[in-house]
Formats: C-alpha cells, structure tokens, sequence
C-alpha cells in the first residue's frame, strides 16, 4: 500500500459543531494516523469573517482536511490560495450536507443537481492549489429522484476530469425535502454495493466509503473493497473505539496500547494550555463527556464533566479543583 492510499484508511468525517480543533486534538491523541476534517468552512466565512475554521493547524494536526462550502469557483479558489500556507493536507469541496441552510445557500448536496458548475468550482479549486496537495469532493449516491448508478457515476468523471481524484462518498441518497438533517444520515437505505461499483470500475481513483460504519469487522470489510473509510457520528459517540479501528487500518505500524486514563491525562494538559489563550474549559471538556462510553461511571464522569465545565472558565486554580473531584474510572 502507498502512503498515498494509506493517508485515507481511517477517516474521520467532517461535523458541524464537533470536529473543532479541541476535538480534533482528542481524536489525535486517541489514533494518530486517522485522517482528520475540520468542519465546514464557507468560502464567504473564510474570505470575509471568521475563519474559526482554519485558525489552528499546526504540527502535531498533520494529516488533516479543510472542507469548504460554496459554489463559487472564484471565491473558492480564493480560499485555497489562503488555505494552502496553513499546512492542509487537502481541501474538499462539500457537495454532500443536505441541511436546510446550506441547500439554500446552494450548495452541499444540492450541487449534485449542478455537475457543470461544480466542474468549474473543482477547476477553479485545482488551479489555485500546488499540485502536491489534492483537491477532493464529499458527496451523496444522488438527491431526491436523481438518483441512478449512472449519474453518480458521470458526476465522479466529471469531477474526475477537472482535476479531483479523491472522493468521500456517503453511501447514501440526500432527500431534501421533509427530512432533517439528522433523518438524512439515517432513513435513506444505504447502497454500498455502487461505491464498491465504482472502485472497480476507476482504480485510479481514490474512493473512501461513509455511512453506517460503527465497528471494527464494518471497518476491515468496507477496506477489503475500497480504499478507506469514514466515521461520522460514532466517532463522537465512542471515540475510544477508534484505538481498535486504526489497529484494524493499520496493523503493521500501530504500536503501543492507549488508556484512556493517559489520553485524558494529555488532554487536560493540552485544556490547560489552551486556556493560558484565553480558551474557556466547557468548550474544550464536552469533547471529553464520551472517552469512558461503555466502562462502569461513565454516567458520572458525563454529569459532573458537564455540571462543573462551565464554572471553570479559564481559571486554572478551578480546573484543578475539577480534576481532583473527578470519579476515577477504569484505565
């Protein structure tokens, strides 16, 4: 396997109000090698305001994706010109989130529905980007009744032929009208057998399967049959599970057992840093509120992390006080 390949094994998806840069420091604690996302960023937010996004990548965030949301090739060429200087690993352009706000903003899924202008944003992405840093796409099967093997797979080699050779596809239809974003990850039947499809078909193309995956034997099957996979919302449900999924992705580098107690421990270490800037401790700890899912306490651990956070603020003397009071849980 070449780096290239290996660098999608094990992806983490981008979610809106949890892949901030605390929870991507968590995630980086727990596997090292997982490739991470930040959340959505859209172009006119990065061009024009805040950049929350994007403000803090440094060394030890290698290996990690900025995804952009807009449709428009300019201003989205624009954002990589800025983005590049930051060390993304790559950029992906959003043409899968089916929210309500987005879809009206015209873009996400809905530019499924417009395979000519995400050419041009693709191109116009592709342009402004060194060549050593790809371009990919998130995306759907299809939205509401466009949805055959076919288009999906004319939408790819179109993308494909403007310059993107990476594709992270949610296994799924988007439906966007009467389904929330939430019924969107769950009601539409998921079709795994058109992503395989289409990894047999394009070799050279990266494809990263998403949707549905939640355990180690989905993790190693879906990787028996593409070249990686993507974890929403389990992730952030059981973050620790990802110490056995990066062991299935990559069994011959992955060394040493993470406890949770000793990446807790660092992460405190980090909260403490972050809050010498200026950083309030609730918004980094509620990362926090599921590293013990599954073991004896962890109901405790949750309500006291969660009753107590807020009162910390950036007080380091409170943060101690908390950390004492803290139940011990099994490493």
């Amino acid at each position: 396997m070449d780096e290239g390949a290996s660098l999608h094994r094990l992806c983490i998806a981008p979610m809106m109000g949890r892949t901030d840069r605390h929870f991507r420091h968590l995630v980086r604690l727990i596997s090292p090698r997982a490739l991470l996302f930040t959340e959505m960023v859209t172009a006119d937010a990065l061009l024009y305001g805040d950049s929350k996004g994007t403000a803090f990548v440094e060394s030890q965030e290698r290996a990690t994706v900025l995804q952009l949301g807009g449709s428009e090739p300019d201003k989205l060429a624009a954002c990589c010109e800025l983005a590049h200087p930051r060390g993304f690993s790559e950029i992906n352009l959003n043409c899968g989130c089916p929210s309500p706000r987005v879809v009206s903003g015209s873009f996400g899924a809905s530019l499924m529905l417009r395979p000519q202008l995400v050419v041009r944003c693709v191109a116009g992405m592709r342009s402004a980007t060194p060549r050593e840093t790809p371009i990919s796409v998130k995306l759907r099967l299809g939205v509401d009744d466009v949805y055959s093997y076919p288009y999906f797979r004319d939408f790819v080699l179109r993308l494909a032929g403007a310059g993107c050779a990476i594709f992270h596809v949610h296994a799924r239809r988007a439906l966007l009208d009467g389904l929330s974003p939430r019924e969107n990850r769950e009601v539409p039947p998921l079709n795994y057998s058109w992503v395989y499809r289409l990894k047999q078909e394009r070799p050279d193309l990266t494809i990263i399967l998403n949707g549905g995956v939640t355990s180690q034997s989905a993790v190693r099957s879906h990787q028996n049959r593409v070249d990686g996979v993507m974890i929403g919302r389990h992730a952030y449900r059981e973050p620790f599970n990802l110490v056995q999924c990066e062991h299935v992705s990559f069994p011959q580098t992955t060394s040493g057992t993470r406890l949770r107690g000793e990446v807790l421990d660092q992460y405190w270490q980090y909260a403490a840093d972050r809050m010498s800037e200026g950083t309030n401790f609730q918004h980094i700890a509620r990362h926090a509120l599921n590293l013990f899912h599954g073991c004896a306490g962890s109901r405790q651990w949750r309500q006291m992390v969660s009753q107590s956070a807020h009162t910390v603020g950036t007080d380091h003397e409170r943060l101690a006080s908390l950390l004492e009071r803290l139940p011990q849980l099994p490493p």
